[in-house]
């Protein structure tokens, strides 16, 4: 065999598998979620009715973040496994030489160097690749969690979280995306085709390239000897025990975070259209003209629970928030009470009524207008009066 057509194991089937199961996830995360975030645009109302609505397009964009948020779990436990039991360095780590072979590698593409970076295992690239999907994935479980379960983080946090959260959880998934399509696209499909992710290994030319700091420790290190394998087995007996503790407790989580509430996934049919009743017969000519009404708002006195806000919840709310059970929005007594998990309109509190915060997120199955909502929120800063 050629030398330079050998090659050397750079991921084993676990991880090859876990990267497969990356891309699934990641991908249907952004086939699901970009399209919410610009319903207006033709072809994201395209993809919404592939997928059946928007009710259907929901659940398949929370299957893919459960299985994301399960693969990370699994991750830290492989981490832990490499880094406790077996010993290994932490090699995804960044350090001063990264810092070095950036500079180094700019330096080489602009040709004030003839040398490129003589880099290890995970280039700087990789690393920069690595942590940004780990600061995406933070950012992304807990914003994610804000707008799954909007009741309970406002009864925690003020009201204005709920937008600031819908805001950051769409543009960190467009700046995931474009890195995703322009950054590593063009390091690992377009510069070179890297392969290794499934066949697993690279050839001695490519670990030449792109990892000789490896393919040296690799072509220097002597076998484990019997003590180091007693002394894996001894940690090895620790770790697992504790990693399955550990990994019940994310699991525990990832269970609360689905099952905390289905506000944010809960959408209802439309409310059945009653026939429009015509008239046969003309109007006797002449007619006196109409009173003028007038359609501001009502402010003052007249805005009450029985004059104003009681109809209009009954309008907008009374459909899924009637006396059949749960939150009762058609009776004053009962709207103040609140649901199973507490008062949702807390009155002379704007910012800590639950209610506020679940309309002010907007694309509620009853969302009020901004009209509306002002006048929710009048009526609650003046103490809710019936």
């Amino acid at each position: 065999m050629n030398e330079t057509q050998k090659t050397y194991t750079r991921f084993e089937i676990g991880r090859r598998i876990e990267h497969i199961l990356l891309i699934a996830s990641f991908t249907t995360l952004a086939l699901t979620g970009l399209p919410q975030k610009f319903s207006t645009v033709g072809v994201s109302d395209f993809i919404i009715r592939v997928f059946g609505g928007i009710t259907n397009i929901r659940v398949v964009h929370h299957t893919a973040a459960v299985v994301f948020m399960l693969e990370a779990v699994y991750h830290l436990v492989v981490i832990g496994y490499k880094l406790f039991v077996l010993q290994l360095r932490p090699s995804m780590l960044p350090g001063t030489k990264d810092v070095r072979d950036a500079i180094q590698a700019f330096a080489y593409n602009l040709g004030l160097t003839k040398q490129p970076p003589r880099m290890g295992r995970y280039t700087f690239q990789e690393k920069l690749e690595y942590w940004a999907l780990v600061w995406g994935l933070v950012v992304m479980a807990f914003t994610g969690f804000m707008l799954w379960n909007p009741i309970a983080t406002t009864s925690v946090l003020p009201g204005v979280v709920i937008p600031a959260a819908k805001a950051a959880h769409g543009w960190e998934a467009v700046l995931a995306v474009l890195a995703l399509l322009i950054w590593h696209t063009y390091n690992v499909h377009i510069k070179h085709f890297n392969q290794s992710i499934w066949t697993g290994k690279l050839t001695r030319k490519e670990m030449e390239e792109e990892h000789p700091l490896e393919l040296e420790e690799i072509e220097k290190a002597s076998q484990i000897d019997q003590r180091e394998n007693a002394l894996a087995e001894k940690r090895r007996k620790i770790y697992f025990p504790l990693a399955a503790v550990i990994s019940f407790a994310f699991l525990f989580g990832i269970y609360k975070f689905v099952t905390l509430e289905v506000t944010a996934i809960t959408t209802v049919p439309p409310a059945e259209r009653a026939p429009v009743i015509q008239v046969q017969t003309p109007t006797p000519l002449p007619t006196e003209e109409p009173t003028p009404t007038s359609s501001a708002p009502a402010t003052g006195a007249n805005l009450t629970w029985t004059d104003v806000i009681g109809p209009l919840f009954q309008q907008k709310c009374g459909a899924c928030h009637g006396q059949a059970g749960g939150l009762n929005l058609t009776d004053y007594a009962a709207a103040l009470k609140g649901s199973t998990k507490g008062p949702v309109i807390i009155p002379g509190n704007v910012d800590g009524s639950p209610l506020v915060a679940l309309q002010a997120a907007g694309g509620h199955p009853g969302q009020l207008s901004a009209e509306e909502l002002n006048l929710v929120k009048n009526w609650i800063l003046a103490g809710a009066p019936q």
